[in-house]
């Protein structure tokens, strides 16, 4: 799967789950890796809705930090939001509650969806793929390994509260995406400049 073109300007773009935006680790090399330019990020107003009602309702932060979180992304992403896209759900067939993600792919021509929940993106369109956030990266990994590490080496350095080597950065990505923290390692280990 070759996500991205040789001279690095993005070729897909992936529509973000709710549910990749969840954690804060995944969340956070996620954006990373879309601010490095491997792949154009795009979100719907919905999406964002999910995560800020979902890191309030399991008390993973107050209403006031999530909605400060939602700003922050709006801001630093602008080009991230795909809007008019809710009448192009209406033919999907994929799980109903999801079908507002698939349209907003649709409608923003993105190749893929990034989720944690694969189930309810059958049947989609085949002009879209839903993806797990651990092949997306993956596959991310396989074609910029350079500018991967170069971003988990960022986000390590980045946390000082407490703070957070790569491999302490890595562990913790494992809950999520094990195969990619895996993977990640075993280039940082057999790196050179390691």
């Amino acid at each position: 799967m070759i996500l991205v073109s040789r001279d690095s300007s993005p070729v897909w773009s992936a529509v973000v789950d709710a549910n990749v935006l969840f954690p804060f680790a995944l969340r956070d090399t996620i954006l990373r890796v879309a601010e490095a330019g491997l792949f154009r990020l795009r979100w719907s107003a919905e999406i964002l809705d999910e995560v800020e009602r979902n890191l309030i309702g399991t008390a993973t932060t107050t209403a006031e930090k999530a909605a400060s979180l939602r700003a922050q992304l709006e801001r630093i992403f602008p080009d991230a939001a795909v809007r008019n896209y809710r009448a192009l759900a209406a033919g999907l067939q994929n799980d109903f509650k999801d079908r507002h993600v698939v349209a907003a792919a649709l409608k923003s021509k993105s190749r893929f969806i990034v989720t944690s929940n694969l189930r309810d993106f059958v049947p989609i369109p085949s002009i879209v793929e839903a993806i797990s956030p651990d092949a997306f990266l993956c596959g991310l990994l396989r074609e910029h390994r350079a500018l991967i590490l170069q971003v988990l080496d960022q986000q390590a350095a980045f946390m000082r509260r407490p703070p957070v080597t790569v491999d302490q950065l890595l562990s913790t990505l494992s809950r999520s995406v094990p195969k990619f923290a895996a993977q990640a390692g075993t280039v940082i280990v057999q790196s050179p400049e390691s």
